[in-house]
């Protein structure tokens, strides 16, 4: 299970090149229920993603999420058949109280776009938690902001 808050970045923080970060492509094949594939550097991974809750009092996400190994040749094979586009971002992992902020910044057409996420043990721990000063808007709720929505908008 994946408990998480998602927030828009007002500022990015300093020194971000010292976090280690790597480089995501990723498409869909579904989005409801999600199945993504996506490559991080040299892994190619295929992820079934179903929503389980979304509490508005909260503005916490919680998911049912599955991964499962790809081949390069798989994942090649399956890209062709994405629906709308590829969302490529860099993801910065900071760490932060006992967290690990996950910092997206993402390639065109997207480019303005700067997403936060950070993964929790429990809903408890999401309400309490308390999002550095660079953290802007909580967007956890808002489906505009997922990398489904954004591969098919267009």
């Amino acid at each position: 299970m994946e408990i998480e808050r998602k927030y828009l970045v007002k500022q990015l923080p300093e020194n971000l090149g010292k976090y280690p970060h790597f480089v995501i492509e990723q498409g869909y094949l579904c989005t409801e229920p999600t199945i993504r594939i996506r490559r991080k550097n040299n892994d190619y991974i295929l992820t079934y993603k179903s929503r389980q809750n979304v509490s508005p009092a909260v503005d916490t996400c919680v998911n049912i999420e599955e991964e499962f190994p790809l081949s390069q040749e798989a994942y090649e094979h399956l890209r062709e058949k994405t629906d709308g586009i590829l969302v490529c971002k860099t993801r910065y992992c900071i760490p932060y109280q006992k967290y690990t902020i996950e910092l997206d910044l993402f390639e065109a057409p997207y480019e303005t776009l700067k997403i936060a996420e950070v993964e929790f043990p429990s809903t408890e721990e999401a309400v309490h938690f308390c999002p550095p000063s660079w953290f802007g808007e909580n967007v956890s709720g808002d489906y505009h902001y997922s990398n489904s929505y954004l591969a098919t908008k267009n």
